[in-house]
């Protein structure tokens, strides 16, 4: 390409700069540059292959807004006290930024000559300001600077943008491989850094060897990528010869669990388990099976009817039955559906790379539920960290600083989810120094398809395998051997080509092709693309298989045969389908804008064969290729837990010991504790509303302040549906408790997830569980003693409660030189109820008793199992009576913090009675003393009243108990049971209006509680910007409204009156990055709407110019417009709403909807993304698509720097528009509306602002508690300026506003104040702002 290349620099202006403002923050906060002074940020863009007409409308359009950016053309104005810091992704790294700039150009230039698409390559530019050392300097640029995915930028323009690629070499044949000794193997294994060890190269070159030829060098690589522990799980699969226990107080109970599960082998393995005379056994001793044999043995035993067993299925998946039900909520029938539930870990790549590592851990998660062909609806994220408060000096070596971990994994694990559209219903950090040694990233998902969507069969030869999705790049290689090496450190210099780079915009593509059934019978079989790449994904599809790497589709020319076979670029699908099925499906693929190839052939002879430029690159046998690699042995010691449980918080006995007031102090240095202290700014980033399905918001309560102790949605029956069904997740793991005791810490987390289920309002007897195992190397046998206890005592916990792990995903490589990880075994248990049975953990209202239902322990310090169901009984017994009105289970920081999270979110209070706390039954566990050992307090009788001056019965973590708020009175209790038992269960107070948690005559008043709860991670995830509003509102901004107030605005009506069977048309265009398009179509449905969704495809100018014919076509048609949340094209560059803006703004596009506006009189509607893109072409408040201005107003980034996601109070300004034309949608009607997005500040003058009160274009505010608009925090979530958070143009035909009113609706279910009854149900106050029916109204006159 010779066209010119032009650079710009962008630089955000005055009260718009808030990346400048959080990196200044964080240097002179966390990495402690003192003598900085300031920092201006620039984003600077280099453009090839535009003219220089297209340049300018782009500088305005596309890589800058006027309102908020300076752009300087070629030079940087940098002044001579500034040094400047200029950073960029390496090469082959995937650059959103630079992908949706090149996307915004090409609809900049549809219809252009020019069939060459425009290049973009992306900077950031840091210029400092201050007395800066060169120690400061390296530190900045150490912090600035991840070396895995980034490198320094040249301050050189380019001539040319086109990434220069060579001619890839032929594959090489490693001559002399079969021929070298053990020597020569273990340097040469050495020198290729494979993850492999000696005995697998041994067996390799003995294969190659006895089949007379040297291996290819991609032979190598694709067999170190199928036998790496991420693929083949070598580590669980390794015979454990034997299996010792050490003597110690446990040893006895170890023994019996390590007996029972020799029994199990005995009963299930009929003669496989014995060991043969050469030594081997059919069914040998490993961990994989000491994990899997649970399952197995309840199977056999007719407990697990419901599991769905197939070769194919990448994530657990059992059949469920959903209930269907009318507009009344009636059941009309049920369905058979599959539910799907998978965990995943990215633990090595989010360590050297968080970002990109957290975020393909969501996106890899996703999409193993999504190839069995299943909608994935929610998320649960658990981490784990070191302390992100340490000081940035207090960085190991080879290490990236803590608080840069836990903030930019936080960053790629939101930004993936919030762009995919997957809600994420709760969202867990543990904080443990063993996590120094390698961080904790792990993502579990639930999805759902219906039985009659999915075919599973055996491919045949002749058969084709398509791949769809996304390109194959340099990203990601060797991700899944890299997962499986030493981490040391090197490896944040060394591994940036293993860690994966996410594009959720491409995924989601691919989610909505495998939600059309018509689509999904089409295929026989599917894999999706993680770790191993090609090789794997579609080698694993069936014995036989020819592919033609040529054929795989890439993102850039230059790749080598051996980089297409194991890339794990991400965002692709394997399938599998008949020959004659193949045009239908890559025909479905391109309708959702998405590429399909056909890369392989399933043939008869079981070999796996890769071809590349003539060359037969790999030609292995599959048996060789399924034995993983060499057979290992190895032995396990479990030892004796060392001292006793740690479990009391660090500093809280201090606290109490030095506090006038000892309990009150204990009682807030425990709510301080890392263990227990707010999340909440860190939850906030986190979608929690997509999907219109959530039962819970993730915190509950008026306040939003009770974090809800797991997750609870609908099942996504789809727009034209409703159902009562519900699936519950939860989640079970101490890492002080699996420190102390692997095989304890194991059992306490299958009751922590049993018990928040029954808390939740589920029933834990029909639970299934899936377990997350993540423990150091293996590296002598105590350490395969660790996960061989934790596996035995979650095998304990399965038989004794009925309730088998039918699923779950090991990471074996938690050490860093000395340090390891906490033993973890994290359990996730999943059910089904209705979603009127679901309930909430905040304290409902003052006069209720508060009960503590309480499993014991056993002498062995175990759960009391039977004690457990027998509470699972009496709970469920009350819950049908509907006298339970909020549920939480005690965990870390005990009762204490469990009853004091559960006020928070109502600011309703308790009272406990201290004459009750002696009956609380203390398990020994607790009543010893850390320093002391087992044996010393061994004479503590389980049962006993163990209440010291501490009041230890108040603040240990109780698992297995729950505190029940109950309408009725103690007496009451027994009938109210029936014959259900009550033993465990005691009365330990009641809720009181005062908001304080009072024992006895010691008060502990809420608002200084919920100070010392939020303030530890406050500076790490700040709830809020800690800015101050500058003044009052104005009083046009802040009167209370009426409908008199609006009198002299008449509502337009529609041109034409449609008859009550006719229904308008609502066309929804689908562009790269909406999400919302289903929540918004279900809203018009339930409003009695008819809905298009138009997908814009735009792979290449032909597709482009096709597809903007038939969206204008479309919106010829419609009576309303609706443009739905999302992240147009990833809200880049740098900006919310530009792509859609774009669109917009397309000559025929723009003639469309100013004809749909004029002539037939229509509405246009924008929620989110949407009234992003409306306020930026002027449609919104001005009713014209304008060329950007500085004098129009606009959105940007929230106040508090990140994406928000909550409820906020809205109230009704105005009802001129016909969109406020329905029931409960007068002026200063309030609603609580959930919100989700980074970018939806209103930056707006107040002479335009008055302008609009005026004349009634201002359609919602924010509003407080007292329903008086507001400019504070949280009220107002995001800062906007007058505390607007909707408007409308001229005519109130064109509807902007940031809340999803589209979610919480619920018409369905509706109850006598018009509010959904079951979705949300933990959020109080009217959430139906139905402004759909009052859009379909407004057609029916």
């Amino acid at each position: 390409m010779n066209a010119p290349v032009y650079r710009l620099f962008v630089e955000r202006k005055q009260g718009f700069e808030n990346e400048a403002r959080k990196t200044l923050s964080e240097l002179t906060n966390f990495v402690g540059i003192k003598g900085l002074e300031g920092i201006r940020y620039f984003n600077r863009y280099d453009i090839q292959g535009i003219t220089e007409r297209e340049l300018e409308l782009a500088t305005a359009q596309i890589f800058s807004e006027p309102q908020s950016d300076a752009v300087y053309r070629e030079t940087l104005p940098i002044r001579q006290d500034e040094t400047v810091i200029a950073i960029e992704y390496l090469p082959g790294q995937y650059d959103q930024r630079a992908d949706s700039a090149a996307q915004c150009l090409a609809l900049l230039r549809a219809g252009a000559d020019s069939a060459s698409s425009a290049l973009v390559r992306c900077a950031r530019l840091f210029a400092l300001r201050g007395n800066l050392s060169a120690r400061d300097l390296e530190r900045i640029r150490a912090y600035l600077i991840n070396p895995v995915d980034s490198r320094f930028a040249a301050p050189d323009k380019p001539e040319n943008l086109a990434l220069a690629v060579g001619e890839p070499a032929p594959v090489p044949t490693l001559t002399g491989f079969t021929g070298l000794d053990a020597a020569g193997l273990a340097e040469f294994r050495k020198a290729k850094g494979l993850a492999m060890d000696d005995a697998d190269i041994a067996f390799l070159q003995d294969y190659f060897r006895n089949g007379g030829k040297n291996p290819t060098e991609t032979e190598l690589r694709v067999l170190d990528t199928y036998w790496s522990d991420h693929c083949r799980h070598t580590t669980f699969s390794t015979v454990l010869s034997r299996v010792e226990i050490a003597d110690g107080p446990y040893a006895a109970t170890f023994r019996e669990a390590l007996k029972a599960y020799s029994g199990l082998r005995a009963e299930l393995y009929a003669g496989k388990a014995q060991t043969k005379a050469d030594g081997s056994c059919d069914k040998p001793v490993t961990l994989m099976d000491m994990a899997v044999i649970g399952a197995k043995a309840l199977k056999k035993r007719g407990l697990l009817p419901d599991i769905e067993e197939s070769a194919e299925i990448n994530a657990c998946s059992i059949f469920i039955d959903v209930t269907i039900t009318d507009e009344t909520g009636k059941v009309t029938g049920t369905e058979p559906w599959l539910l799907m539930f998978k965990n995943e870990t990215h633990n090595h790549p989010t360590e050297i790379e968080p970002f990109g590592g957290a975020a393909t851990c969501i996106g890899g998660a996703i999409r193993d539920p999504l190839s069995g062909r299943a909608w994935v609806y929610q998320a649960l994220r658990v981490t784990g960290s070191g302390d992100p408060t340490a000081p940035i000096e207090a960085t190991i070596p080879g290490k990236l600083p803590q608080i840069k971990l836990t903030r930019e994994a936080a960053a790629g694990f939101s930004a993936y989810g919030n762009q995919i559209g997957l809600t994420t219903g709760q969202v867990v950090e543990y904080y443990d120094p063993g996590f120094l040694a390698k961080r904790m990233e792990l993502g579990a998902v639930i999805a759902a398809t219906p039985v009659t969507s999915v075919v599973r069969e055996e491919p045949e030869p002749g058969d084709l395998v398509i791949m769809v999705g996304g390109g194959t790049g340099r990203d990601g290689i060797g991700g899944a051997t890299g997962s499986s090496k030493v981490h040391t450190e090197e490896s944040v210099t060394t591994a940036g080509a293993e860690v994966q780079k996410g594009n959720a915009v491409e995924e989601r593509k691919i989610q909505r092709l495998f939600r059309d059934p018509a689509v999904t019978r089409l295929i026989r079989r599917c894999n999706d693309f993680g770790a191993g790449g090609v090789a794997v994904a579609v080698g694993e599809l069936a014995p036989g298989l020819d592919i033609n790497l040529d054929a795989v589709p890439k993102k850039y020319e230059g790749l080598n045969g051996t980089e297409l076979a194991i890339s794990e670029s991400q965002e692709r699908m394997a399938v599998v389908v008949r020959a004659k099925d193949a045009p239908a499906f890559i025909a479905a693929a391109a309708r959702e804008n998405l590429g399909a190839a056909i890369i392989a052939t399933v043939t008869k002879e079981a070999r796996l064969v890769m071809r590349w430029r003539g060359q037969t690159i790999v030609n292995i046998e599959r048996s060789f290729l399924d034995t993983a690699g060499a057979k290992r042995q190895a032995e396990a010691l479990i030892a004796s837990p060392r001292a006793a449980w740690a479990w009391r918080l660090a500093g809280t006995a201090d606290a109490a010991a030095q506090a006038d007031n000892p309990l009150e102090a204990r009682w807030l240095s425990t709510l301080s504790d890392l263990s227990v202290a707010s999340q909440r700014g860190l939850t906030e980033r986190f979608d929690g509303s997509i999907g219109s399905a959530s039962v819970l918001f993730p915190m509950g309560g008026a306040y939003q302040a009770t974090p809800e102790c797991g997750m609870a949605a609908r099942v996504p029956v789809g727009p034209a549906k409703a159902t009562k069904t519900t699936s519950l997740m939860t989640m079970g793991y101490d890492p002080k408790a699996a420190s102390w005791s692997p095989y304890h810490g194991a059992q306490y987390a299958v009751l922590e997830s049993l018990t928040k289920l029954l808390a939740l309002g589920g029933d834990p007897r029909i639970a299934r569980l899936t377990f997350q195992e993540y423990f150091e190397r293996t590296a002598n046998a105590e350490a395969w003693g660790k996960p061989a206890a934790a596996l035995l005592g979650a095998l304990q916990a399965q038989l004794a409660c009925g309730t088998a792990a039918i699923g779950g995903k090991d990471s074996m490589s938690g050490s860093f030189e000395n340090l390891a990880v906490p033993p973890t075994l994290v359990s996730f248990a999943v059910a089904v109820t209705e979603d009127d049975k679901v309930r909430g953990g905040s304290l409902s209202r003052p006069g209720n008793i508060l009960v503590l239902v309480q499993t014991p322990y056993l002498a062995d310090d175990t759960p009391n199992w039977p004690a457990f169901h027998a509470n699972v009984a009496s709970v469920l017994a009350l819950s049908a009576t509907g006298r339970v009105k909020a549920a939480y289970p005690v965990t870390a920081g005990g009762i204490a913090a469990a009853l004091t999270k559960m006020a928070f979110g109502n600011r309703v209070g308790a009272a406990i009675d201290s004459g009750a706390l002696p009956f609380i039954r203390l398990p020994a566990v607790f009543a010893r003393d850390p320093g002391e050992s087992r044996a010393a307090q061994g004479a503590a009788g389980v049962g006993d009243p163990l209440i010291d001056s501490k009041a230890d019965c108040l603040f240990a973590p109780l698992y297995g108990s729950l505190i029940l708020e109950i309408d009725a009175e103690v007496d009451d209790l027994p009938a109210l049971t029936g014959e259900c038992s009550t033993e465990n269960w005691v009365a330990i107070g009641k809720t009181q209006a005062e908001p304080a948690i009072s024992v006895g005559k010691v008060t502990v008043p809420l608002d200084k509680a919920e100070l010392a709860w939020e303030r530890p991670l406050s500076r790490v995830f700040p709830p809020v910007s800690g800015r101050i509003p500058e003044g009052s509102l104005p009083e046009w901004a802040a009167r209370p409204v009426s409908m008199e107030d609006h009198a002299a605005h008449e509502r337009q009506k529609a041109p034409i009156v449609l008859t009550p069977r006719e229904r308008p048309l609502v066309v929804l265009p689908v562009f790269p990055g909406t999400n919302c398009e289903y929540d918004m179509a279900r809203a018009f449905a339930l409003a009695g709407a008819e809905t298009r969704m138009v997908v814009l495809r735009n792979r290449t100018q032909a597709e482009l110019s096709s597809s903007l014919a038939e969206l204008r076509r479309a919106i010829d048609t419609a009576h309303i417009l609706a443009f739905s949340g999302g992240f147009s094209a990833g809200d880049e560059p740098d900006g919310s709403g530009k792509f859609i803006a774009n669109v917009i703004r397309e000559n025929e596009i723009a003639d469309g909807i100013m004809s749909l506006l004029e002539n037939r009189k229509g509405l246009v509607l924008g929620i989110c993304n949407g009234f992003q893109a409306l306020i930026k072409t002027g449609l919104v408040p001005y009713g014209r698509i304008l060329a950007p201005s500085s004098e129009m107003p606009t959105l940007t980034y929230n106040t508090v720097g990140r994406h928000v996601s909550r409820f906020a109070r809205t109230r009704i300004v105005s009802d001129s528009s016909p969109w406020a034309a329905g029931d409960g949608l007068t002026p200063g009607s309030v609603h609580a509306v959930p919100l989700s997005h980074g970018e939806g500040r209103v930056i707006i003058s107040g002479e335009l602002a008055s302008s609009l009160f005026g004349d009634g274009q201002v359609f919602t505010q924010y509003v407080d508690a007292n329903g008086k608009p507001t400019m504070a925090e949280p009220d107002n979530p995001n800062g906007s300026q007058y505390a607007i958070e909707g408007m409308t143009d001229p005519s109130g035909r064109v509807l902007g506003k940031m809340g999803h009113s589209e979610r919480p609706l619920d018409g369905l279910r509706a109850g006598p104040d018009g509010r959904g009854s079951t979705l949300f149900k933990n959020i109080p106050g009217d959430t139906c702002q139905n402004i759909f029916a009052a859009g379909v109204r407004y057609w029916r006159g």
